[in-house]
């Protein structure tokens, strides 16, 4: 039984397998298979990897059911591995590379002890700067970050369109809204409404972009600003779509408090967070990965009420669907 349990703790904590697997993701590997079996110097020839070394985590990989090698050593494709090529529905390949935005984020994992003995973020611990620094330095990561961020708004959009009684609003700004797919949604289902995305400089081009594609132009539009500095005055509604659990208790309540101020007395602010099904029992891997990443974390309704306060905010309402919630707040 002892040692049965030690092989399960091990297999739980083992690095070998995930870092292959997100080398693999890298390197594209999955793509390069798409068009049939190759070896591994035809596969380090066109990803610019050492060819011996890169058949031996491929030999491991197959031992994993990721890839297969028939008796004349190529590699080739099995369905687990066709979850990593790039246009794979679950967009996973994305995330596990190690050069993109998350991809690196998670890889700083290596430093949660940092976090556990300081209550800080890990990510800068191993990069030298913050989440937020690291992906505004390259473009390409910047992109990516927007494009991860759009996929997870429109897996979120159904259950928050339905969620909430979004056509009271006339007018209302997504704050943080990113490549402006929430808003696009939001837009497309209540014809009546006009909507505003509020975010950094290089994001709101994709955002203008987004809202054109959904030709909703004339409805939306796209301003660069700074969400703890002072937001367009006078809208409706006040939109939080998954920011507050990227920011500390300080700063979430700093970003709470910006909306209500814009909000005045007869604005909502609305945030939408995965709150579990009962409102209060968040994802636990999530709430890690909010630690490592930025030194924050994953709450439930009760959290947000508590946050809500100290931004002069009450909770007005509480519109579950499923595991996510629109918390509805009005000034207090």
């Amino acid at each position: 039984m002892a040692d049965g349990e030690a092989r399960g703790i091990w297999a739980m904590a083992d690095l070998v397998t995930p870092m292959a697997v997100r080398v693999a993701a890298t390197l594209r590997v999955a793509d390069h298979l798409a068009g049939g079996v190759r070896t591994a110097r035809e596969l380090a020839a066109v990803t610019g990897a050492d060819a011996g070394v890169l058949e031996r985590v491929l030999r491991h990989l197959v031992t994993e059911g990721v890839f297969s090698r028939d008796e004349d050593g190529r590699f080739g494709l099995t369905p687990r591995g066709e979850e990593l090529r790039d246009g794979h529905p679950s967009g996973v390949r994305r995330m596990l590379d190690a050069e993109s935005a998350l991809g690196r984020a998670d890889l700083a994992f290596v430093a949660l002890l940092h976090s556990v003995r300081t209550g800080g973020a890990a990510f800068p611990q191993l990069y030298g700067r913050s989440f937020w620094d690291d992906v505004r330095a390259d473009p390409e990561r910047t992109a990516g970050y927007d494009a991860q961020m759009g996929a997870d708004a429109a897996a979120w959009a159904e259950a928050v369109v339905s969620a909430f009684g979004w056509g009271a609003l006339g007018r209302v700004v997504d704050v943080g809204g990113g490549n402006g797919t929430l808003l696009a949604a939001l837009l497309t289902a209540y014809p009546g409404m006009r909507g505003t995305v509020f975010d950094q400089p290089e994001t709101v081009r994709a955002a203008r972009a987004t809202l054109a594609a959904a030709g909703v132009a004339d409805r939306g539009d796209a301003v660069a600003g700074d969400f703890f500095e002072a937001l367009p005055p006078g809208a409706d509604g006040y939109v939080l779509s998954a920011i507050l659990h990227d920011w500390d208790d300080d700063a979430a309540r700093t970003i709470l408090r910006r909306c209500a101020e814009a909000a005045g007395g007869h604005g909502r602010v609305l945030v939408m967070e995965k709150v579990g099904a009962d409102g209060a029992s968040v994802h636990t891997g999530m709430d890690l990965r909010m630690l490592v990443y930025f030194g924050a974390r994953e709450r439930g309704v009760p959290e947000l009420t508590e946050l809500a306060a100290g931004a002069g905010l009450r909770v007005a309402g509480v519109h579950q669907a499923g595991d996510l919630a629109v918390v509805e707040m009005v000034a207090a």
